[in-house]
């Protein structure tokens, strides 16, 4: 059995891995931190819980907690992990780490986006924790940065063109709309249900966070230097994030060598579903799993193509994409404990 720490258990990606982890059949749910509500029963927190989680909050001791742990996933706000990540290291435990703290390789370029970094020597250590496109380096990683929710349903759409060089990378633009999840469990007015009901709005407009994430891993993929245009909507729902990308083909593709393309790069991907020609993916097929729904459609009177992606953004876009990285890390079949059906109604 694998034993689990969780730092940060009571936030929304927390409370994903309790949900998931509680039900996998290799782990030992060992510790849970929550800076809010020490001592209480984690039940008192999540009813829904109850009977499958019977362990108190506990306040962080990282000596403590690395002694109770093989791995510890740490769900903190971005630049917290940092603070703690470097010591669970030093103590022998594997981090699967879900804040933006290690996902950007160059310290200048993270300092220019979140702040000061006071682990840079760990950057280059820490594997990116898409599995679909580094399934070989996460294996052996002390640290996974596992990535952000946008990256996630983004990447994945546009990897098998950019790979292949179908696409003109420079042209590139990327249009996500997100759930109310994605801010987080803190108070909000901007997260508020009336603030958000019966609204649909662009907001960070050429400025949000996972921008230099995108173009980190498409740099990678294109083997130079990339930049990207991408806006991030809010949707009056409570997950699910459905991106669509735009980008100019640099010679003529119909939509079934494309979809050839698309499931043959994704072949024996058990968390990767191409919708059949015609179909455009929909948030609620993938809620609550670690699915990613795909569809595409080139254009050929303006010579782009359109491709669509659908994940749950608090399991693929986050916890559940966590649990698959942690499975790697211990040499466990990578699908364990993520077999959920989707939640359609």
């Amino acid at each position: 059995m694998v034993r689990v720490g969780i730092v940060g258990s009571t936030g929304y990606t927390g409370m994903e891995l309790v949900r998931i982890l509680s039900r996998h059949p290799e782990v030992d749910l060992a510790v849970l931190t929550s800076e809010s509500y020490v001592g209480r029963p984690y039940v008192d927190v999540y009813p829904a819980l109850q009977g499958g989680v019977d362990l108190h909050c506990e306040a962080l001791d990282v000596a403590q907690m690395a002694r109770r742990c093989d791995v510890v996933f740490t769900a903190l706000p971005h630049t917290k992990a940092m603070e703690c990540v470097p010591e669970f290291l030093d103590r022998g435990c594997r981090v699967v780490d879900l804040s933006a703290d290690f996902r950007l390789r160059q310290k200048e370029v993270f300092e220019a986006w979140y702040a000061p970094h006071t682990a840079p020597e760990l950057l280059s250590q820490a594997a990116y924790g898409l599995p679909e496109l580094h399934r070989d380096e996460i294996r052996d990683a002390p640290l996974v940065a596992n990535p952000g929710c946008y990256p996630t349903g983004a990447l994945l759409a546009a990897a098998p063109l950019l790979a292949e060089g179908w696409i003109d990378p420079d042209t590139l633009i990327v249009n996500s709309a997100s759930g109310v999840t994605g801010a987080g469990r803190s108070l909000s007015l901007g997260s508020l249900f009336c603030e958000v009901n019966e609204g649909f709005r662009a907001y960070k407009v050429a400025e949000h966070r996972h921008t230099p994430e995108m173009e980190q891993e498409i740099s990678r993929l294109c083997g130079r230097s990339v930049r990207i245009t991408f806006v991030p909507h809010l949707l009056p729902v409570s997950r699910g994030i459905l991106t669509t990308l735009y980008a100019t083909l640099v010679h003529e593709v119909n939509e079934e060598e494309m979809l050839r393309l698309y499931r043959r790069y994704y072949s024996g991907e058990p968390f990767v579903r191409i919708l059949p020609g015609g179909v455009t993916p929909n948030i609620r097929e993938v809620r609550g799993t670690n699915l990613c729904d795909i569809g595409l459609r080139p254009d050929p009177r303006t010579n782009r193509v359109i491709v669509l992606s659908a994940i749950d953004n608090l399991v693929k876009g986050a916890s559940g994409q966590a649990v698959q990285n942690m499975n790697l890390l211990f040499g466990l079949p990578e699908t364990l404990g993520l077999e959920t059906p989707p939640l359609f109604i």
